[in-house]
């Protein structure tokens, strides 16, 4: 049985068993039953959306075979107290941190999103809604590995990444190497396909005054 393992181990993918749902709808519906919708109502909302996403696909006209996507992510968090400043995965010392549900790290969450969306599929929010209680505090390399696992299940590779780190505090490029190595082993890509830039904001709005940090990528997906 083909399922979407990470998000939800035991929830199938719609593309693989939407006959057999309108068969048992049909059956239900002829036995006068109304139990067809509950395990649907019952899955984690990330998981529906996805399946979701995978029934539409079937559904729709056989898609091109690309050589190449591109995706382009973004995202910022408020930065405050008593928080740790996670990034790319490393630790950076700092007198303030992310406020988020999950770990909060702001790059990893970017090059998620990018990804997704080169694979036209749901964002980050989406597969890992801040509603759910399963992502409280979670690490972000969990969305990071089930971001690869749907790359790489779509037949695809990193071509080349390039991300743009913007806070004003801390300094970021004494990180930017360690930032850039942990990235290249999550993704599985050599260093010479991930660039890592780090700007301040001149002091401009909550990014110039310390108060929030944002990130910007663009990756490139290669047909394997």
């Amino acid at each position: 049985m083909q399922t979407c393992n990470s998000v939800s181990r035991a929830v199938p993918c719609a593309s693989s068993r939407s006959a057999a749902r309108s068969s048992s709808r049909a059956h239900s519906s002829r036995a006068g039953g109304s139990s067809s919708g509950s395990f649907a109502q019952r899955r984690p909302a990330g998981a529906r959306r996805l399946c979701a996403a995978a029934a539409a696909a079937a559904a729709a006209p056989e898609a091109p075979v690309l050589p190449f996507r591109v995706g382009h992510g973004w995202d910022l968090h408020r930065l405050e107290p008593g928080y740790p400043l996670i990034v790319g995965g490393v630790d950076i010392p700092h007198d303030r941190g992310c406020v988020a549900h999950s770990d909060g790290d702001v790059l990893l969450h970017t090059v998620v999103d990018a990804i997704l969306g080169a694979l036209c599929l749901p964002d980050i929010g989406q597969l890992f809604p801040d509603t759910d209680p399963r992502w409280k505090g979670a690490r972000s390399d969990i969305f990071l590995k089930e971001a690869v696992r749907l790359m790489q299940e779509r037949g695809y590779t990193i071509g080349n990444i390039d991300c743009t780190i913007i806070a004003q505090r801390p300094k970021m490029s004494p990180h930017k190497e360690a930032i850039r190595d942990n990235l290249c082993q999550m993704l599985g890509a050599h260093p010479s396909v991930v660039n890592i830039k780090a700007k301040t904001h001149e002091k401009v709005d909550s990014l110039g005054e310390n108060r929030s940090i944002a990130c910007h990528a663009v990756v490139m997906l290669l047909k394997q």
